[in-house]
């Protein structure tokens, strides 16, 4: 169970427990504050024993673990949310390996994040306490917190050299002449002057690049300043949007600063996937570039604990985002690059060397479940070491046991002790416990089901709490995103299935073509193909369920987000009068408009095949001709569409051109609009508005 003392959790729990608003709330708050004792987790029960948005937003939402010198003390943060704030609190805290109780070790007004340990025990994390993100350090308690930086502007990210004399952060650099630059006198003008692509990128204008910066490190003194080792270069590392500190290491001697980035301007950088991994000697002020002619994405690199390898991961081919995720190891001395995963028909991520450098521990989704595997550097061998019904989302060595972050589609994150060689796992933190003990969660079950082609395809059906084989429920198609994301054990606080499914639905989410996790030619059969063979795949799973006698064939809904949102607007046009509902999010409706709209050329040059002018482009031409905007009239059932507006990669005219063709059609929709939401939702109120306003649509077509 959890220590705590945090006001921050209490005022979260509101959201669900007795405490009707932040004045009961608060009254604990100023409670922890006069008297500073520790206590458990209120036992408080809730109003029913089903998922509600509000419970859904009050799960604790843990995440950056990181293992102590002496390999006795994991080390984590907890996001909480608060719904009368609308805003998160995230606080640190430590656990023994061995087991027993979690400590909290910090209770701010703000966020620690970006947590790690020093070599001699004590907790380097990030904070804007001083008014700008800086780098702080505490002991391992909490107690004696430091300011050690105050770059001008604030940081990103941070690492310390091995021997810990040095350290590198990210921080952002404007290269870019704005307005104001340009004409002093008009200092109130808003206006941006484009010059060349690649403006903007997934939320927000690129205004500023992410550089990285190194300093001599001494905590007696405040640092103010490093050099930018990648000065006037108008690109970016880690590489947006996706990149963080995973993709900038120091070599284990100290002498180089590893980074990825795709080092390209303009169209070419809007065009191409092709990140390198450059290394940057601290003594000569000399970068090579390590993946020089690998022409795919090179990225979250790791270096062997002897000092000798460099492992990353890799894809292939430039413009396929969606490759497959290749383990490469380069040796330092020979320069010789090595392909591990050879033959290996699967993914590796989340790479993480054991401590005497012989095996690479990664994770690997094959047949919808992220299951732990190990590769032995001696032989090339790959030994699966998990098997279950849930995604394992890190991995950490401990001696025998791996540390591992678990979650599946009826439990949030939280960490296991898994033994290395059978695979065992126990859990060792119970950060949501005290909310999971009252929940009762509908049952998954796993089917495989026969496609139109004669192939297999695996079904996940979750059923609601309280399930009776004698009822009639009404049914749900969830279609997935990516379109190359594959339908696992996830936890989601957005499309959750148990939220969904503690509405009295049954859940059927299909692994439907063009995912992960099957092998390379199920996962690249989609690309070019859009309205083919996968829109097939969704019927034949929603097929296969609703003759099932406990769903109602008359009551069917058909939801789903990005590619799905896509799915969702195309079977609107195809579905021969299966469903009574439908739901898009952030879909793309107008493939011709999509082409010119999105910032990420590569993608729709990859999946769409082409631009939309090339007539003599069959891929292409096949594309376009499946846009779902050409099928608007046949449109016959209700559908609401859901954007937002900082939405760039799926701009938010794509839903407006939906909901205004509905309309203008006579058909029954809404139109949900987040203006400054992107392609998630993240605000707490805008999260649980939109699961309120999901259940009420979908309820009054599918519940008459």
């Amino acid at each position: 169970m959890l220590i705590m003392k945090n006001k921050h959790l209490l005022l979260g729990l509101a959201l669900i427990t007795g405490m009707s608003s932040c004045q009961d709330a608060a009254k604990s708050d100023k409670k922890s504050e006069t008297d500073n004792q520790s206590y458990r987790t209120p036992e408080t029960k809730l109003a029913s024993d089903r998922m509600t948005p509000e419970v859904l937003w009050s799960f604790g939402r843990m995440g950056g673990e990181s293992i102590s010198p002496d390999e006795k003390t994991v080390l984590y943060g907890v996001t909480y949310f608060n719904k009368e704030e609308n805003k998160s609190y995230r606080d640190l805290y430590t656990l023994p390996i061995a087991g027993g109780e979690a400590t909290q070790i910090t209770n701010t007004k703000g966020k620690e994040w970006g947590e790690r340990w020093t070599k001699n025990g004590q907790i380097a994390f990030l904070s804007a306490e001083s008014g700008s993100v800086q780098v702080w350090e505490m002991n391992a308690d909490g107690t004696g917190r430091k300011q050690l930086t105050d770059i001008d502007g604030g940081i990103n990210d941070f690492k310390f050299s091995p021997d810990e004399s040095k350290i590198l952060f990210s921080k952002e650099v404007k290269l870019e002449e704005n307005v104001q630059d340009k004409y002093p006198d008009l200092q109130k003008s808003n206006g941006r002057v484009i010059g060349d692509e690649f403006y903007r990128h997934w939320d927000h204008w690129v205004e500023t690049y992410t550089h990285i910066f190194v300093a001599d490190f001494n905590k007696g003194t405040m640092l103010k300043a490093g050099k930018d080792i990648m000065e006037g270069e108008k690109w970016e590392a880690p590489v947006r949007p996706w990149g963080g500190i995973e993709q900038v290491n120091w070599t284990v001697d100290g002498e180089n600063i590893a980074y990825s980035s795709r080092k390209k301007y303009g169209v070419e950088y809007a065009l191409s996937t092709n990140t390198d991994i450059y290394f940057y000697n601290l003594e000569s002020g000399k970068t090579k570039n390590m993946t020089e002619g690998m022409m795919g994405y090179d990225n979250n690199l790791t270096f062997s604990p002897d000092g000798k390898y460099m492992a990353w991961e890799s894809m292939e081919r430039e413009g396929y985002e969606a490759d497959q995720i290749r383990l490469f190891v380069m040796d330092l001395k020979t320069g010789e690059k090595k392909y591990m995963t050879k033959g290996f028909d699967q993914n590796a991520g989340h790479l993480t060397w054991t401590k005497d450098s012989k095996s690479i521990y990664f994770i690997s989704d094959w047949h919808a479940t992220d299951e732990i595997y190990r590769m032995d550097m001696a032989d090339g061998k790959i030994h699966k070491i998990t098997e279950g019904v849930h995604n394992y989302q890190s991995v950490l060595p401990v001696g025998d046991k791996l540390i591992a972050k678990r979650v599946s589609m009826s439990k949030p994150a939280e960490l296991y002790r898994v033994d290395a060689k059978t695979g065992d796992a126990e859990e060792i933190s119970f950060v949501n416990k005290h909310i999971l003990d009252q929940l009762t969660m509908g049952t998954v079950e796993k089917r495989w089901v026969k496609t139109t082609d004669g192939k297999q395809m695996l079904v996940w059906v979750i059923k609601p709490p309280h399930f009776d084989e004698n009822k009639k429920y009404p049914a749900l198609l969830y279609c997935q995103g990516g379109p190359q994301g594959t339908v696992s054990q996830f936890w989601s606080y957005r499309w959750n299935f148990q939220m969904m499914a503690s509405n009295d639905y049954v859940i059927v989410a299909p692994n439907r073509r063009g995912l992960p996790g099957f092998g390379k030619e199920w996962c690249e059969q989609i690309s070019g193909d859009y309205g083919g063979q996968n829109m097939k795949d969704y019927l034949s799973a929603i097929d296969n369920v609703k003759a099932e006698k406990y769903v109602d064939e008359d009551r069917l809904g058909c939801v789903g987000a990005s590619y799905g949102g896509f799915s969702t607007f195309w079977l609107a046009g195809h579905h021969q009068k299966r469903f009574k509902a439908f739901i898009a999010h952030d879909g793309m409706f107008n493939l011709e408009a999509q082409y010119l709209e999105t910032e990420e050329m590569w993608f729709v040059n990859w999946d769409l095949g082409g631009p939309y002018w090339d007539k003599k482009n069959k891929i292409a031409q096949r594309s376009y001709a499946n846009s779902p905007h050409k099928f608007v009239d046949k449109w016959d059932t209700p559908i609401m569409i859901i954007h937002g507006e900082k939405d760039y990669r799926i701009v938010a005219s794509q839903g407006m051109q939906a909901f205004n063709a509905a309309r203008l059609r006579g058909i029954p929709a809404k139109y949900l609009y987040f203006p400054e939401e992107n392609h998630w939702v993240l605000g707490v109120q805008n999260g649980i508005l939109w699961q309120r306003e999901f259940a009420g649509w979908l309820d009054k077509w599918l519940k008459k």
